[in-house]
């Protein structure tokens, strides 16, 4: 086995060259996983339901036939195929009556139209709030090393913020938070915690289709269902009393009726010039219960142990969960099924876990992760990498799997976000063995790379990507794999439509596996730790545990 020389970021690494090529993975035997995983009869695999039952027993399942051996957690000093997640579980109960008072007049905000609220996660049984008065606050973003805050001194004790949503930087595509690049101050979830820790009774977020990067329906989706979080001691430290999306629309008209206009102050909030508006006369009414309760769910392991250096871990993450059953489409629909989102992904860890079981063995362990509700705000993953089976600082690297392309093969491929490391490099260097080059982020202000499971392993400094099927078809060009990636995200992406297609070849779901599996096999038949970029902030992370690498 001859070794070769790969330059990533300025630094020599040396690989191992693998003698056999990447295993020939079965379109046929994808179609028929992702078929059965997105059927009616697995209800959308939600957590803490009866399908998450059904679908943990049929991952296992799979793993077992595909060779795999367990790679869950120690108890009583046997591994078994499970990781246990502790979840806080939280339940809009009842009916929920909503409205904004102005004046003496009461305009009605019906949930999952005019609004979508996202049950209490705080630790209130009930919302019950009467004329809480409305505070837009921009973009919501205290950056202090960009000089940047659109608090600006208010006491948001009492008040709702209303914030817009994305980067300030998003419309003009340049300035201080780069570019159309989505940093996570523009991520909703930044929001609610800037609100958080400001003292506020909620905060909600204005829609727009462009900088959020889906439609209503899929705001709609996402937000009126059961919630889950991590168990958290003080969880008013992160959660506000309300959180949820508002219409523009809606928006727009409560702003003129406060005697504001909104896309002059809209503007205004990209500068650093904005200073917090309140929407004077106007107050946010709220009446329902919550009902809560600590569930537990699981993540799923399965695990080829390495030969010569097993306490080494490159790993291959999925989501197993979707959205369940929820309110009907327009054609009373009401299971998510969740058929690229991501049934691709567990099928894609059940065949890598098949191709890796049964070729050679690796020199390092190689592990499937299939997490739990990542739908929920990433939980699974984020649960693993706080708590992990296998330590972080001997993960060699982590390789996330989402929405696959189910449709033809591309001549690229690409990764969520536009973060620079040794896996993108070892990712472009493998992919030219099938003429595949790589193509940044289509849609960085989408800020995907703050909303994939790759991204709780990042965070704590482990060299982490999340792989895109590409646009670029072979069988139509860009202008092809656009048009499809849109009208997914339009009219499938977290809706009911998200279903099994016959038509689907699966033949660029093969083409995807096979440079996923050689870049992991790369990975586990060498001695190289990948790490960061010198200037990521994920840097230091990584070298702070380098002493436990050797």
């Amino acid at each position: 086995m001859k070794t070769i020389p790969v330059l990533v970021l300025g630094v020599s690494l040396w690989l191992s060259a693998c003698t056999q090529k990447a295993p020939q993975f079965d379109a046929k035997r994808l179609a028929d996983e992702v078929k059965t995983l997105s059927s009616d009869a697995f209800e959308g695999r939600a957590p803490d339901t009866p399908a998450e039952a059904k679908t943990i027993a049929y991952i296992i399942a799979e793993f077992k036939a595909a060779g795999l051996a367990p790679g869950g957690e120690l108890k009583d000093g046997v591994r078994g195929w499970t990781q246990d997640v502790p979840l806080g579980r939280f339940e809009i109960t009842g009916p929920i009556d909503m409205s904004v008072s102005i004046g003496k007049e009461k305009l009605p905000m019906t949930q999952g139209e005019q609004i979508a609220v996202r049950a209490a996660m705080n630790g209130a049984t009930a919302v019950k709030v009467a004329n809480v008065p409305l505070v837009f606050v921009g973009y919501g973003v205290y950056a202090p090393e960009r000089q940047w805050d659109d608090y600006k001194g208010v006491d948001l004790k009492g008040k709702i913020g209303v914030v817009l949503v994305n980067d300030p930087d998003f419309e003009a595509g340049q300035g201080d938070f780069g570019g159309k690049a989505m940093t996570y101050y523009g991520r909703w979830t930044y929001k609610y915690e800037e609100a958080a820790r400001r003292g506020a009774v909620g905060m909600l977020v204005v829609h727009e289709t462009a900088p959020a990067s889906y439609g209503w329906a899929t705001v709609k989706n996402s937000n009126t269902n059961t919630m889950f979080d991590i168990v958290r001691t003080n969880p008013s430290d992160t959660h506000t009393l309300i959180e949820g999306w508002i219409q523009h629309d809606v928006a727009v008209d409560l702003f003129h009726r406060a005697g504001l206009d909104f896309d002059a102050l809209k503007k205004l909030a990209q500068t650093r010039e904005f200073k917090p508006v309140e929407l004077a006369g106007e107050g946010f009414n709220a009446d329902y219960a919550v009902s809560s309760q600590v569930i537990t769910s699981h993540n799923v392991l399965g695990r080829v142990e390495g030969d010569r250096r097993p306490g080494d871990t490159v790993i291959y993450t999925a989501h197993w969960d979707h959205l369940g059953i929820g309110a009907p489409d327009a054609h009373g629909d009401t299971i998510n099924n969740g058929a690229v989102d991501n049934a691709t992904g567990v099928a894609s860890l059940i065949e890598l876990g098949r191709a890796f079981a049964h070729g050679k063995k690796p020199e390092r362990s190689v592990v499937l992760l299939a997490v739990t509700a990542e739908e929920k705000g990433l939980l699974g993953s984020e649960y693993y990498a706080s708590n992990p089976v296998y330590p972080l600082a001997t993960t060699v690297g982590v390789l996330n799997i989402d929405a696959l392309s189910p449709w033809g093969p591309t001549r690229d491929f690409s990764i969520s976000g536009s973060a620079r490391l040794d896996l993108l490099d070892l990712l472009i260097t493998d992919a030219k063995t099938w003429h595949r080059t790589y193509s940044p982020d289509a849609k960085p202000e989408a800020g995907l790379f703050f909303r994939s499971d790759h991204f709780p392993f990042a965070k704590r400094g482990v060299p982490a990507v999340s792989f895109d099927s590409g646009e670029d078809w072979v069988e139509g060009g860009v202008a092809a794999g656009k048009a499809q990636a849109e009208d997914y995200t339009e009219h499938r992406y977290h809706q009911p439509s998200d279903e099994f297609d016959p038509k689907w070849p699966f033949t660029g779901m093969v083409s995807d596996l096979e440079l996923l599996y050689k870049v992991g096999s790369d990975l586990a038949n060498s001695t190289t730790w990948p790490d960061w970029a010198a200037d990521s902030e994920f840097r230091a992370a990584r070298d702070a545990t380098a002493d436990k690498r050797k």
